[in-house]
């Protein structure tokens, strides 16, 4: 045993907080001191045995644990330090397809690939052959140059987008993808405001934090000009909902008295928005964004023809239809390659990022010829987009997709995941829906399913780190911070759902025994 490091003053080098908790310290196994035992959380005995994985990590021989949270403190975005996501963080090392392992050889199984961007897994051995590859030949040159991965990926990409979405401007994120889309329909259409749903996340730019509508995001200053929110057409959480509302293998436990071919749900909410119309925007605007299925906001499906509805009244006033795909493009919702082709529609542009590149930063916008004649009235450049590096990366995401049948994985897969998390859902009290398509899934947890309450952070947080310390990671999401999110890479198996099966269903039982 030893004493805790005084470099520390008394901090734990995994909460990175002072220790209240008195006895003995102990030196972590990879360097830098921890506190009392209860925060080693060895992983449980307990617990079905994980997936086997022919894959090595290397031995880490780097930054210690300790150094790496005084770096933090000292010398990253503070906002990066207050996100740990964990009271035990994890410290991850290396990645290979559906497994992380962090720097002391723990492996986990990743169902949040950072963030639903990592597509068809960690450090997929053909993406990674095209990026070396591409390394040695040539990193950077901008676009005022006719580099051939620009162009060959151009190509590649608008021949998965239907008609007329053929033009392509390559950036460097999501974020700036939305910024970009917001510009271009404001000078396409001549007006300016721009509806999204209450709950929606677009980026945390100046401008599209506007479009984002979570508090969590949110700073006290003006930004954002021209973006209203109108009601997002939940139809779990909403006020109007049933049993057949959605397109997902799983619906809600609502009832639904609804005739055949009707849902009473989704007239209700298209009568928001036109409320919203006629109440908060001029007679004309510019756009309305919506993802396919929210993401941050916690994988929330709208009724099945909701969109269709609402694309037609967004256009009789004049704005362009603006589908966000960051999370729901490449095949991840399995029936279709993009979220908008579930509801039968197609958008004037399309912004996508995340998987795009399987984790190299990398966004776009997609539109039409017409739209893009409207963009040249000034010059648009942008020194990293179109890259020759994230071009290469890119492109071989695109052939890894349709060769590894990554698509239709998720279809299979997810499917079968949520089906088995809605047995979860009827045997317990705080599961309150699951939903979702392919590999985009939300489970939101309720205090209980007839007030259909929000279940506490604290709780939410005991269940999460309960997880993660049984091998398993998976985000969180959803304006109260309820709803688990589940968006592995897209190379996941049965075997591995099952693992995470069995681990969910016993951190609830963990749970709901402590109680």
């Amino acid at each position: 045993m030893f004493k805790l490091a005084s470099s520390l003053s008394g901090r734990c080098v995994l909460t990175g907080k002072r220790c209240s908790r008195s006895g003995s310290f102990k030196l972590h196994s990879a360097g830098g001191a921890l506190c009392h035992k209860s925060h080693l959380a060895p992983r449980p005995t307990d617990v079905p045995e994980m997936p086997p994985c022919d894959f090595k990590p290397e031995e880490y021989a780097g930054t210690s644990k300790e150094r790496m949270v005084e770096i933090r403190e000292m010398n990253c975005n503070p906002m990066v330090t207050k996100v740990t996501y964990y009271k035990r963080p994890v410290f991850i090392h290396q990645g290979h397809m559906q497994w992380l392992w962090d720097v002391d050889g723990r492996r986990y199984l990743d169902l949040f690939a950072g963030v639903a961007t990592v597509s068809v897994g960690h450090c997929h051995p053909t993406v990674t052959a095209a990026a070396e590859k591409q390394l040695r030949r040539l990193w950077h040159t901008t676009n005022i140059y006719a580099h051939p991965p620009l162009h060959e990926y151009c190509e590649k990409l608008a021949s998965c987008l239907p008609d007329p979405l053929k033009v392509i401007y390559l950036t460097n994120s999501g974020s700036e993808a939305n910024d970009l889309a917001m510009l271009m329909a404001r000078l396409h259409t001549g007006n300016f405001d721009i509806i999204t749903f209450r709950g929606s996340y677009h980026g945390g730019s100046p401008q599209t934090m506007g479009l984002t509508s979570n508090a969590a995001y949110k700073y006290p200053i003006a930004n954002g000009l021209g973006c209203t929110n109108t009601m997002c057409p939940d139809v779990f959480r909403g006020p109007w909902g049933g049993s057949h509302c959605r397109d997902s293998p799983v619906q809600t436990i609502r009832e639904c008295g609804c005739a055949q071919g009707y849902c009473m749900a989704n007239d209700q909410y298209i009568g928001q928005l036109k409320e919203t119309f006629a109440t908060s925007v001029p007679s004309r605007i510019a756009a309305f964004f919506a993802e396919p299925i929210q993401g941050v906001g916690g994988a929330v499906q709208y009724p099945k023809t909701y969109l269709k509805e609402a694309y037609k009244l967004v256009r009789e006033r004049g704005g362009l239809c603006i589908a966000d795909e960051v999370q729901t493009g490449f095949g991840r919702t399995g029936s279709h390659f993009w979220g908008f082709q579930g509801h039968d529609v197609i958008p004037d542009m399309v912004t996508m990022a995340k998987g795009i590149g399987n984790g190299f930063p990398m966004g776009a916008v997609v539109t039409t010829p017409e739209i893009a004649a409207s963009f040249a009235k000034g010059v648009h450049f942008n020194t990293f987009g179109g890259n020759p590096v994230a071009c290469a990366i890119a492109s071989s995401v695109l052939d890894t997709i349709k060769g590894d049948g990554a698509q239709q994985l998720s279809l299979n897969v997810g499917t079968y995941l949520m089906t088995e998390l809605a047995k979860l859902r009827d045997k317990y009290e705080i599961i309150g829906d699951v939903r979702g398509k392919g590999l985009l899934i939300g489970v939101e947890m309720v205090q209980d399913k007839a007030s259909r309450h929000p279940l506490a952070p604290e709780a939410m947080g005991e269940i999460f780190e309960d997880v993660k310390d049984m091998g398993v990671l998976i985000g969180k999401g959803g304006v109260y911070g309820q709803t688990f999110r589940i968006k592995p890479p897209m190379c996941i198996t049965k075997e591995d759902a099952d693992f995470f099966l069995a681990i969910f269903n016993k951190s609830i039982h963990n749970y709901m025994e402590r109680r």
